[in-house]
Formats: C-alpha cells, structure tokens, sequence
C-alpha cells in the first residue's frame, strides 16, 4: 500500500511540477521583479539603478495620458462586456435549437477566436480602411465611407466591433453547455403552466445559467481589461492616444520611451484595480447565485 501511494506521489509531482516552475518562472518571479522595480529608477541600459521609493506612484497620479488610458479601458470594458455577452448567449440560443447545420454553425462561430488577435486586427484594419469604402460607394451609405480608424469616436465603436466578432463565439461555447443542462421537464411544465417563450427565457432559463453567466462576465471583464495585441494591430492607440488601452499605454512606456520602471508602476496599478474590479463582481454574482 505504502509503494502505491508513493507512486500516487510521484506521477502526480511529475504532472505538477513542470507547470508550477513554468508558473514561477514565466508569470511570479517577473511580476515580483516588476513590483520590485517600481520603486526603482531604471532605463534599462544604465548599470546603476538608483531607489526612487513612492516617487513613481506619486508621479503616476499626476500623468493626464495614463488616466485617459484609464477613462478608455473602462468604457471599453463595459460595453465589450455587456456586448460580447449577449451576442454569445443569443448564438448559444440559437445554437440549443433543432438545427441541421448546428454543428457547422458552432465551428463557424468559435473560429475567430482560434485566429490571434494580432492578425485579426490587421485584417479588420483592411476591412476598415479598404473595404467599408467600397462597400459605402457602392450603397451609398455615408457611415461606411467614413475611415473609422481615424476618428475617435468611430476608433473605438471598430474595436468593440472587432471584440465582439472576435471573443463572442469563446462565451458562445460556455452558454450553450448551461443551456443543455436546463432540464427539460421544467421548460415543458412552464409551457403547461401558460408561460411563453419569454418568459422560460427570464424565469427559467436565466436563473439556471447564472453560474455560466458569471464565469462569462468574470472572462470578458479580464480580457478587456488586458487588450492589448488588438488594439496595437488595429489603432496603435490613436489616433492622438484616444483609444490607447491600459495594457498598450504601459508596454509603449516601458519599451518605446524606456521608462521600465515607471511603466512597472503603472502595471503594479493596472493589476490592482483588474484583481479589485473582478473579485467584486465574482463575490456579488456568486451572493445572486446564492439568493437563487
């Protein structure tokens, strides 16, 4: 007995092991190292590097870019989030439907998100800047004719356009598994009770998917948050910094104007509200789930 638990101990450390010192050494030791640089002065090419202690944070409140950055990602997070969301439950509904081509539809819908978003965002920057005015010419509709990527306002709508064509079919996969666990009985004994199609959807549909809909919302909260690739690709945070996410705001700090350490500030920061943000929406969806 005492040799199979040893040998228990022994697969399980060798499964274990490479991914906790591949966890240690890819994602904790940086970020502690990031940490620890943040009450540096460093350029990242000088051999000194001098203690600035709090003077990093203290300057970081006081750069008007970074809160703009802040301001954008916000905005961008709470519609992302609240777009991607129903149009990856509407695809799930229909998806749970007696479809033929469902299976088809399923692939077609998840595709995008196996495509990187780097090379997406240079094949929306096409479509935007190549396509949309031949299709406006052609139609005659202004709105297509316009070059979004140059105009904030149209700047910012192109990536939440390109988000949610992007991540919703990932959400769409998590919908359509809560969905298949609703229990059949009850919706037929709400369709006996008079209850119409709307109203399952509301009173019994919803409130068994909820725990789907926190993960969802847990998920499209922390991928907005760190938008980075896309927004690179498709805007390079312009034009004039107005749809400058977070994630890029820093990464061009650190490596475009060599400010390592006022850009780990400004990450250490960054990471504190997205931890802040997605533990209190876990904890108030999970309380709902709880009342259900």
């Amino acid at each position: 007995m005492a040799t199979l638990n040893n040998r228990k101990w022994i697969t399980y450390f060798a499964f274990v092991t490479p991914a906790v010192l591949f966890y240690l050494l890819i994602i904790f030791l940086p970020f502690m190292k990031a940490i620890v640089f943040s009450f540096q002065d460093w350029d990242g090419i000088a051999a000194d590097i001098k203690w600035l202690g709090l003077d990093n944070y203290k300057r970081l409140f006081q750069d008007s870019a970074y809160f703009n950055s802040f301001i954008f990602t916000l905005k961008y997070v709470a519609v992302g989030m609240i777009l991607v969301n129903i149009v990856g439950f509407l695809l799930a509904l229909v998806l749970n439907m007696a479809l033929k081509t469902k299976n088809v539809l399923r692939t077609v819908f998840f595709m995008p998100h196996v495509i990187g978003s780097l090379i997406i965002g240079f094949i929306w920057q096409f479509i935007f800047t190549q396509v949309f005015p031949q299709l406006g010419d052609i139609t005659g509709w202004k709105l297509l004719t316009l070059n979004w990527l140059s105009q904030p306002d149209y700047a910012f709508w192109a990536l939440i356009i390109v988000n949610v064509w992007h991540y919703a079919g990932y959400l769409m996969v998590i919908y359509l598994a809560a969905l298949q666990g609703v229990p059949n009985d009850l919706l037929e004994a709400a369709g006996i009770d008079g209850a119409t199609s709307l109203e399952k959807l509301w009173h019994v549909i919803l409130p068994l998917v909820r725990p789907a809909v926190t993960v969802c919302i847990f998920l499209a909260i922390s991928h907005g948050f760190k938008v980075f690739d896309l927004n690179f690709a498709l805007t390079k945070g312009g034009p004039f910094g107005s749809t400058e996410s977070l994630a890029l705001h820093v990464y061009l700090d650190a490596f475009s104007k060599n400010e390592y350490t006022y850009g780990s500030a400004k990450a250490v920061v960054f990471f504190l509200v997205l931890a802040s943000v997605t533990l209190v929406q876990v904890f108030v969806m999970k309380r709902k789930e709880v009342e259900m």
